[in-house]
């Protein structure tokens, strides 16, 4: 019986010791999985840990690209407001140079204008110059004809022995009323007609003579009085002073002229009166009225007047 419950014992201690080994197992494995599951849930959690740092990471370098971003797009929006007065100052640049295009048309179509008024000027200016190189020498030309008609004269009377004056630049031969005329006369006294008798047959015969007688456009006997008496009564005695100086050079029976002298002396001479209009003043400035009371003889040659009036125009510009 002994033996037997021994062996029944020993089955039962080898089952026993069965399922402790198989305990011992699973809760080995169970220890196995709980480290596996530890481990894993650590390594999880660093890995969180890590994510979470990358995360944080991400999202400061994303704050940071989004301040970036801010900064950047003031940045462009400065840009956009600062290309926006560009595009503004380059419209008005724009406007100006359309303007100044067009000013600079305006200016060539006035400077291509002016360039046909200078090239007429310059044409005019040529033709001009052409004139008054040939209007210098009839100038010359009168000039020396006058200025010789002068020293012939001044040779003729100089020791004539007669009461006379030549001008020497214009060749005007003054005399005194006196000598022709009494106070307030016009008409001639013997002692006139006497000096007249002397001087006119030597001043035609210079004036009309084959030299300068083509010369000759007018001879002008002249009646000046002195500043008594009204203007129109001086106007009245100097022309009739002149008109008898004229008649009696110009009669026609004159015995001191021949009829070739006495035809050409018609054909020149006029006669006027000036009044007092042209008083003599003496070295104070006040009217010498001896000298204002006189007859003048002036004579004027071809193309003067005009030469004279273009030389007024001339120095007028």
């Amino acid at each position: 019986m002994a033996r037997r419950y021994r062996g029944k014992r020993r089955g039962n201690d080898e089952e026993t010791t069965y399922w402790l080994s198989y305990s011992d197992m699973m809760a080995g494995l169970l220890l196995t999985f709980v480290l596996i599951i530890a481990v894993t849930m650590l390594r999880a959690q660093v890995q969180y840990d890590d994510k979470e740092r990358q995360l944080l990471g991400k999202e400061q370098e994303l704050m940071v690209q989004t301040d970036a971003l801010e900064k950047e797009q003031e940045t462009v929006a400065t840009q956009s407001l600062i290309l926006d007065e560009q595009q503004k100052a380059l419209a008005l640049q724009e406007e100006e140079l359309n303007a100044a295009r067009e000013q600079l048309v305006a200016q060539q179509d006035r400077l291509a204008t002016q360039e046909d008024e200078l090239k007429q000027q310059h044409i005019l200016l040529s033709e001009l110059e052409s004139l008054m190189a040939s209007q210098q020498a009839k100038l010359d030309r009168i000039i020396g004809v006058r200025s010789a008609m002068v020293e012939a004269l001044k040779a003729e009377f100089d020791d004539s022995g007669l009461e006379l004056a030549v001008d020497e630049q214009t060749g005007a031969i003054t005399f005194q009323s006196s000598i022709l005329f009494s106070y307030s006369q016009s008409s001639l006294k013997d002692s006139g007609k006497e000096f007249l008798d002397e001087f006119l047959p030597r001043y035609v015969k210079i004036l009309l003579g084959d030299e300068y007688r083509d010369y000759i456009s007018e001879i002008i006997i002249e009646g000046h009085t002195d500043t008594s008496g009204g203007y129109l009564y001086n106007l009245d005695l100097s022309q009739k002073r002149a008109y008898s100086v004229a008649s009696y050079c110009l009669a026609d029976k004159s015995k001191i002229l021949t009829e070739k002298e006495l035809e050409d002396l018609r054909k020149v001479v006029t006669s006027s009166g000036r009044s007092y209009s042209s008083p003599v003043l003496d070295d104070k400035g006040e009217v010498d009225a001896e000298a204002s009371r006189r007859v003048e003889i002036l004579f004027r040659l071809k193309d003067e007047d005009m030469i004279r009036e273009m030389m007024e125009i001339l120095n007028s510009q």
